[in-house]
C-alpha cells in the first residue's frame, strides 16, 4: 500500500502535488479536512516513525513550531510508511537577526530533549568513535584517512551531554514569521551533541572561537559521513583538518 493509505485520514483527504526537496521520501502537499497539509511516504520502520512522531508531539506541547502529525480517523500517526503533518507556513532566514532567532529555537529544542532516547538504528557522532555503521552512515565506505580525520573531530565532543539535534537546519528547513520560528524536515534528527546544530551563519549561536572550531569541524565530519560519497560530502570532508 502506498498513497492509497491516505484514505485512512478521511474520504476527503486528497493529494495536491509533489513537493521538491525530499531525497529519501516521496513528499506531497495534501488537503485534509479542507486544510493544507503535507504527506511523506517512505520506507522507515514503525519504530523509527514512532520515535519521530512522538518527538514532534512533545515539541509541539512545549511550544515549538513543528509539523505536527495529524492522526488517522482511528488515531494512528502513521500507516505503512505514510505520515501526514500540518503545513508550516513562513519564509527562510535572511538576516543575522533571523539566524539568531533560529539559534534560540535550536537551543530550546536541545533543552527540551535532554536525556531523550536515541532514534532506532542511529548512532551519535561520539558512538562512531568506535562503531562503523549507523542508519545512513557506513564508515567502511570512506577512505581510512578520512575516517581518522572525522573521528578526530568527533573526539573533541566526547563526554558532553546529549539531546535531540535537528541535524539539517539549513534555510530550506526553516519557516519563519514575525512571531515564531518553525523547523521542518526532521529526517536527520537523532540524539547527539548539540554542537552539530550550532554551526550557523553569522555565528548566530555566539560560540567562542574554540567552541566554533569544534562545532565547525564536527559538523563537517558528520555531513561528510552521512552523505558519502557525493560531491557535497567530499567538499565537507576537505574542510576537516588532517590528523
Amino acid at each position: 500500500m502506498g498513497w492509497e493509505a491516505l484514505g485512512q485520514w478521511g474520504d476527503d483527504a486528497v493529494c495536491i502535488e509533489p513537493l521538491t526537496g525530499g531525497v529519501a521520501n516521496d513528499v506531497r502537499s495534501l488537503r485534509i479536512n479542507g486544510k493544507l497539509a503535507v504527506g511523506r511516504l517512505g520506507s522507515r520502520s514503525d519504530a523509527d516513525l514512532a520515535w519521530e512522531t512522538g518527538l514532534l508531539l512533545h515539541l509541539d506541547r512545549h511550544g515549538l513550531t513543528v509539523p505536527v502529525p495529524i492522526p488517522t480517523m482511528d488515531g494512528r500517526l502513521f500507516v505503512n510508511g505514510l505520515v501526514v503533518m500540518e503545513y508550516v507556513e513562513g519564509g527562510s532566514p535572511e538576516t543575522e537577526a533571523d539566524w539568531r532567532r533560529v539559534a534560540d529555537t535550536l537551543r530550546a529544542l536541545h533543552r527540551l530533549t535532554q536525556g531523550w532516547p536515541q532514534r532506532p538504528g542511529w548512532r551519535s557522532s561520539t558512538d562512531l568513535l568506535h562503531a562503523e555503521t549507523g542508519t545512513r552512515i557506513d564508515l567502511t565506505a570512506m577512505p581510512s584517512e578520512g575516517v581518522a580525520r572525522c573521528r578526530a573531530a568527533w573526539a573533541r565532543l566526547a563526554g558532553r551531554a546529549t539531546c535531540v539535534v535537528h541535524g539539517d537546519a539549513n534555510p530550506r528547513n526553516i519557516r519563519m514569521t514575525a512571531d515564531r520560528v518553525g523547523l521542518i524536515d526532521w529526517d536527520e534528527s537523532h540524539v547527539d551533541v548539540p554542537d552539530l546544530d550550532l554551526e550557523l551563519p553569522h555565528n548566530a549561536a555566539d560560540l567562542d572561537p574554540r567552541a566554533w572550531d569544534i562545532a565547525e569541524q564536527a559538523s563537517a565530519a558528520w555531513e561528510a559521513a552521512v552523505c558519502w560519497d557525493d560531491d557535497y560530502s567530499k567538499e565537507r570532508l576537505a574542510q576537516v583538518r588532517a590528523v
